[in-house]
């Protein structure tokens, strides 16, 4: 029966057959009441099948309707009865201004009948592709892309099934959305196969499979639509995508440049002072003494450490990077590493004074002792970097809950709080950049190697300091913390 009625055919024709209905049952209704009925107003009541008829079935059923109405009217209300004469005039104007006032009538009706649909259609369509559009617009991957696609495509028009296929530009199917995700594959071919085109040409298909073939023009515009929306929402992908992979690419090339730039200048001044100490002593020329040799063979070994810094510095970013940073934890005193340090760091520091003040009784940290040594390293080169001569590097070390928390001071000038984050980032420099030498990678190694060790870092301006801040956690893999006696003791 529901096939029937979505047939055109048979739908106009009980449109047209209840137009006929109106008509009749209203003559029958009139008819034994015409004794106590005035002529006009019969007249008027024959109008309302006419305008029910335009209003619920259209246009054409109105005409119909109104001519039927007029018919009806003339063979049983008009003089004499049960026929088409007419012989009276006035009974003739009144039946060509009934004629032409019903079919005015059901023209102007059908007219407002057609905008409130037309208006409501546009609304619908308006509807469906404002929903459509939302939903893609935040969509940022290809396969979610196509399964809101063919989800709203089923929704708005009821398909049994709908399948979204999006290549991957090498001919191959990237993916492949279905909805709704429970509809079996069918062995028919489908109703509708709509390309999804970009610019760049056919980026997949939409195939519908329908209980009818049948759509109206509006619907077929609103499908093609749909298409265009998704292949633009492909498309907005793809130069997202592309514009992602261009400023990395940019951001990579600065990198290197910084790289490149900074490198180079750290790399010739200890090579120039090798370069001139190994000279003079290979030079015949001068008879050095033993201080004097004493002193290039200084120059020589200091400049040689400067350059394994600065290589391991590169080394250390690298690892960072590349995600290949695995700190080999185990227990290690916090104040024996600072020691170490401050040993090989001797000759940098001979013009400030290194203080350290670390709480009594500090437990163990589990950490990676060389690692450590850089951290403290590259801390306390910024330190004597920027800080003024003779003046103080302090440290400070106690446990703070679970974690040791770490500080590194000097008297160097305040950072600008919106730089106080950016330090730790690679090449970042603030202050005397133009007079400092380094690469900028000492902070950001810092931060790399603290996080693969699960703490934070952080600095902080103060009063006439400038501190730097770290965390370690005091546990390793669920062992509490362990105190230098408790070594001992095992």
């Amino acid at each position: 029966m529901k096939s029937l009625l979505r047939n055109p055919f048979i739908s106009i024709l009980l449109r047209h057959l209840a137009a006929v209905f109106s008509v009749a049952v209203t003559t029958l209704i009139l008819k034994p009441i015409e004794p106590y009925l005035e002529i006009q107003l019969i007249t008027l009541l024959y109008l309302l099948p006419v305008i029910l008829s335009t209003v619920f079935w259209g246009l054409t059923p109105g005409v119909l309707a109104g001519f039927l109405a007029f018919l009806s009217f003339n063979y049983f209300f008009i003089q004499p009865y049960f026929t088409f004469q007419v012989h009276k005039t006035q009974d003739l104007i009144t039946l060509i201004i009934f004629l032409i006032v019903s079919v005015v009538m059901s023209q102007l009706i059908g007219q407002a009948r057609e905008g409130v649909r037309l208006a409501r259609s546009r609304e619908w369509e308006a509807t469906r592709m404002y929903e459509l559009i939302s939903a893609l617009a935040s969509l940022q991957e290809t396969n979610s892309i196509a399964q809101a696609l063919a989800n709203h495509t089923q929704e708005t028009f009821q398909s049994n099934r709908v399948e979204v296929a999006i290549g991957n530009g090498s001919g191959g199917l990237a993916v492949t959305a279905v909805a709704p995700n429970n509809s079996d594959q069918f062995s028919t071919p489908p109703f509708f196969n709509l390309p999804l085109k970009t610019a760049r040409g056919q980026e997949g298909v939409m195939r519908l499979w329908q209980a009818s073939a049948q759509l109206s023009a509006q619907e077929i515009r609103l499908l093609e639509a749909y298409t265009s929306q998704g292949a633009l929402s492909l498309e907005r992908i793809r130069l997202a995508k592309s514009e992602n992979k261009a400023r990395v690419l940019e951001e990579s090339d600065q990198l290197k440049s910084s790289l490149l730039n900074s490198v180079s200048h750290e790399l010739r001044s200890p090579l120039a002072a090798i370069k001139a100490s190994v000279s003079s002593l290979r030079s015949g020329a001068v008879d050095w003494n033993i201080a004097a040799r004493e002193d290039l063979l200084a120059t020589i070994e200091e400049e040689t450490d400067h350059l394994n810094l600065l290589v391991g510095n590169l080394l250390d970013m690298s690892r960072i990077e590349s995600g290949a940073m695995k700190p080999q934890k185990k227990w290690n005193a916090i104040g024996e590493i600072v020691a170490g340090v401050a040993t090989k760091m001797h000759k940098q520091l001979q013009d400030h004074l290194l203080e350290i003040d670390f709480a009594q009784n500090l437990p163990l940290v589990p950490t990676d002792y060389v690692m450590m040594e850089q951290v403290f390293t590259n801390l306390i080169s910024n330190s004597v970097k920027y800080a003024p001569v003779n003046t103080t590097i302090e440290l400070k070390a106690n446990v703070d809950s679970d974690f040791m928390h770490v500080q590194v001071s000097n008297h160097s000038p305040s950072v600008p709080v919106e730089h106080l984050e950016r330090i730790f980032d690679k090449f970042h420099r603030v202050t005397a950049a133009d007079r400092i030498t380094g690469t900028g990678l000492g902070l950001s190694i810092c931060k790399g190697i603290i996080e693969a060790h699960g703490g934070r870092i952080w600095a902080e301006n103060q009063p006439e300091h400038f501190v730097f801040h770290f965390t370690l956690p005091l546990s390793l893999d669920g062992v509490l913390p362990k105190y230098p006696q408790e070594t001992i003791d095992e």
